[in-house]
C-alpha cells in the first residue's frame, strides 16, 4: 500500500506540484520587474539592495522588506527562485514590492559586518550607526525613490533576518506599518543559538562559523566556502578533539567572532550590549512575532522577544503565533509532521494564508479584518489542536509543583521522606549523546526525539508520573528547582520534559500513515522540552560561582515555554543528566575556564538530586485549567 502511494506520488502528485511552480514563475516573470540599488545610509557605506516591483501602475503598492546577511541571490537580472513558492507568490499575487537587502558587511553590501551588532538607544551623530539607523536609511530611500509605492512597509524575516526586523521596528520610520520578527534572535549568551543559561552550543556555534564567520575582504556575490570536513560521526569527532582549545585551532584568527566567544566566558558588557532586549523597549507598531515549539535555534529569542514587547511597549499591538514547527519551518509547503510526531493537517499552509498575510494586508493595504482574532495563537502538540488567547501564558493557566520522589516516581505531592535522593556518575569521557544515531550532523529532529535510550544509561536519571487518568494540558514556561550536590565544583544538569507513549500507540489518522513504520511508536518517549543550565551561573550569569563539594545547593532555571497536553493514557516524565554531547560542550566539572582549559581539568563528578522533605526537588508545570 506505502509503494503504491509512493508511484501515485511521483506519477501524479509531484507533476502537478511542477506545473503549479513553473505556472507561478511564469506569472512573476511577467507581472514583475527587478531593479538593484545600492542605498547610501547617513555615514556614506552603501547597502546592496534587490526590488521586485510590480508592473501594475494602476494603485499604489507596500514594501515588504526583508534584510539579511544570508545573501539576496541571484545578483543581476535573475530572479529570486523562493519568490514562484508557495510562500512568498502569495504576497507577489497581492503585489507587493517586495525588497531584499544585504546587510552591511555582507556580500555585495559595503562596510563592515558585526554580529549582532548592539542597538544604540542615544545616537549622537552619523558614526553611530545599527542596524536600527540602516533600516531607518533604507526605508527613507525607498519610500522617496521607488515609484508607485504607498508609503507603507512591512518587514519581516526568519532567524539573524528575524533580528533585523526587530531593529526595523526600533528604528522607529513613520512609514514601517507592521514588522514581524519569527524565530528572531535575541541574546546569543542566554538562550539563542550559540549559548544556552551560559553553556556553549558547540556543534551548532562550530558549524555555523566555519562559513559565515569568515572575514569578506570586499563586496562580493561568491560567499566563504566551508573549510572543515568530519571524516567520521560527529560525537566522535568532538570527542577526539577534546578541549575547546583545540577546536578553536581549526579557525586560528580567522574568525574573529569566534574568538571573541572564547574570550568573553561570562555574561559579562560584551553580551549583553548584543542582547535585542533595548530595542524592544517602547515600539510602537504593530508585531506578529512567530516561532516554533520545536526550533532548536531561536526558541528562546521568539518568547523573549514577544515578553519583552508585552512589558516594556504597551503601545505597539503585538500578536504572538506559535506552530509545532522547527526552525523556519512555516515557510514550507507541508508541515503535517516533525519527525516521528504527527499533526494531523498542513500547519504551515494554516498560517501563512489565515495569519500572516492577512496581518500585513490589513495594516499595509487597508485590506481585510482583524476583527475578533485573538492577540495569541498557538498550536498544542500532543493533542493537535489551534487554541487562541488573549495573552500568554493563558489567564487561567496555574502553576502547579510536580515533585521528584524515591524510587523514579513523579509526584504531585511534596515528599514527606529525611533522607532521599537520586545518584549518578557524570564522567565526560562518555558524555551522554544528545540523539540515538550516528551521523555528522545536528538532526533539527532531536527536539521531539526518542529518549528511551538515555533513560536505559546510569548516568541519567529518570522520574515518571503513574499513567494519566486525564489529559494534563501544559502551557507557558517551567521552572526547573533542583536541590543537588556534586562531589567536584562545577557540573551541567540538562532536564528533559517528555510524553511517554501508551504501549499500544500507533498512528491510524490517514495524514500520519507514513510515520512509525521505522520507530516503534508503542512507549515513545517523545522529548517535549529540554534545555541546560551551567551550573557555576545558578547564582549569576556574569559572575559564576564554585558549587562546595558534596553541599547541597539550588539550581533553579527557566525552560522555554510549553504548549503540549498529555492525553489521557500517557505519562509525564523527567530525565536529568549531565551532559548531552556533541550538543553541548563537555563541563570539565571543576570551576576552571572552560573555553581555555586542558585535557587534565576534566574530572568524573557524582551528582545527586535529593527528593526529601527539606530538600525537595521538583519543577513548576504551567497547567492550563
Amino acid at each position: 500500500m506505502n509503494l503504491k502511494l509512493s508511484v501515485l506520488n511521483i506519477l501524479f502528485v509531484l507533476p502537478v506540484l511542477l506545473w503549479a511552480q513553473a505556472s507561478q514563475e511564469a506569472w512573476i516573470r511577467d507581472n514583475y520587474v527587478k531593479s538593484e540599488y545600492m542605498i547610501p545610509m547617513r555615514d556614506g557605506v552603501r547597502l546592496y539592495t534587490a526590488v521586485y516591483a510590480p508592473v501594475d501602475r494602476g494603485e499604489n503598492h507596500p514594501f515588504l522588506l526583508t534584510r539579511t546577511p544570508y545573501s539576496c541571490k541571484p545578483y543581476g537580472e535573475s530572479f529570486k527562485e523562493a519568490l514562484w513558492d508557495s510562500y512568498l507568490y502569495g504576497y507577489m499575487k497581492e503585489k507587493y514590492i517586495y525588497v531584499v537587502q544585504d546587510v552591511r558587511g555582507k556580500w555585495k553590501s559595503e562596510g563592515e559586518f558585526g554580529n549582532v551588532r548592539p542597538f544604540i538607544v542615544q545616537k549622537q551623530n552619523n558614526r553611530d550607526i545599527d542596524e536600527a539607523s540602516d533600516a531607518y536609511d533604507t526605508v527613507e530611500w525607498l519610500v522617496k525613490n521607488i515609484s508607485n509605492n504607498n508609503g507603507r512597509v512591512g518587514v519581516f524575516g526568519v532567524s539573524y533576518p528575524g533580528f533585523y526586523s526587530t531593529m526595523a521596528a526600533a528604528s522607529m520610520h513613520p512609514a514601517i506599518t507592521a514588522v514581524s520578527p519569527q524565530a528572531p534572535v535575541y541574546d546569543w549568551f542566554m538562550g539563542d543559538d550559540f549559548h544556552h543559561n551560559g553553556a556553549f552550543m558547540m556543534m551548532d556555534a562550530f558549524r555555523f562559523f566555519d562559513g559565515f564567520g569568515h572575514r569578506r575582504p570586499y563586496p562580493t556575490e561568491r560567499g566563504p566556502r566551508k573549510q572543515i570536513s568530519y571524516k567520521t560521526d560527529s560525537y566522535s569527532f568532538f570527542l577526539k578533539t577534546g578541549t575547546l582549545k583545540n577546536l578553536s585551532r581549526y579557525f586560528g584568527d580567522s574568525i574573529p567572532f569566534w574568538n571573541d566567544m572564547m574570550n568573553h566566558p561570562d555574561y559579562d558588557e560584551w553580551w549583553q550590549n548584543r542582547s535585542a532586549e533595548k530595542a524592544c523597549i517602547g515600539l510602537k507598531v504593530p508585531m506578529l512575532i512567530v516561532g516554533g515549539l520545536f526550533d532548536a535555534e531561536d526558541g528562546y529569542g521568539t518568547w523573549h522577544t514577544y515578553r519583552t514587547i508585552k512589558e516594556e511597549s504597551k503601545d505597539a499591538h503585538c500578536r504572538l503565533v506559535i506552530g509545532p514547527w522547527s526552525h523556519g519551518a512555516w515557510t514550507g509547503v507541508d508541515v503535517s509532521s516533525f519527525g516521528d510526531i504527527c499533526f494531523g493537517s498542513n500547519t504551515a499552509e494554516y498560517y501563512q494564508h489565515n495569519i500572516e498575510i492577512p496581518f500585513f494586508n490589513y495594516y499595509l493595504k487597508d485590506k481585510g479584518s482583524l476583527d475578533g482574532v485573538k492577540d495569541v495563537i498557538v498550536f498544542f502538540s500532543g493533542e493537535n489542536k489551534w487554541k487562541e488567547f488573549n495573552c500568554w501564558p493563558p489567564a487561567d493557566m496555574k502553576t502547579t509543583d510536580v515533585y521528584l520522589s524515591s524510587g523514579g516516581r513523579l509526584s504531585f505531592e511534596r515528599p514527606n521522606e529525611r533522607n532521599s535522593f537520586s545518584e549518578y556518575v557524570s564522567d565526560p569521557s562518555v558524555p551522554v549523546p544528545f540523539l540515538n544515531e550516528i551521523g555528522r550532523n545536528r538532526p533539527k529532529e532531536y527536539m521531539v526525539a526518542d529518549q528511551r535510550f538515555a533513560s536505559q544509561r546510569p548516568d541519567v536519571i529518570v522520574f515518571e508520573t503513574d499513567v494519566l487518568s486525564k489529559d494534563l494540558v501544559l502551557a507557558g514556561p517551567l521552572m526547573v528547582d533542583l536541590k543537588a550536590s556534586i562531589s567536584t565544583t562545577d557540573a551541567d544538569f540538562i532536564v528533559k520534559i517528555i510524553d511517554v507513549f501508551p504501549d499500544d500507540f500507533r498512528y491510524n489518522n490517514n495524514t500520519c500513515n507514513h510515520l512509525g513504520k521505522k520507530t516503534v511508536m508503542g512507549g515513545y518517549q517523545m522529548m517535549v522540552r529540554g534545555d541546560v543550565m551551567r551550573g557555576r551561573y545558578r547564582n549569576s550569569f556574569s559572575t559564576p560561582e564554585a558549587f562546595i563539594p558534596f553541599v547541597p545547593s539550588n539550581v533553579k532555571f527557566e525552560l522555554t515555554d510549553i504548549a503540549h497536553t498529555f492525553r489521557k493514557g500517557h505519562k509525564l516524565m523527567i530525565q536529568i543528566q549531565s551532559t548531552w554531547f556533541p550538543l553541548v560542550d563537555r563541563n570539565p566539572q571543576q570551576l576552571v575556564n572552560i573555553y581555555n582549559c586542558s585535557e587534565d581539568d576534566f574530572v568524573k563528578s557524582v551528582v545527586r538530586v535529593y527528593h526529601q522533605a527539606d530538600l525537595a526537588s521538583k519543577i513548576t508545570l504551567p497547567v492550563l485549567n
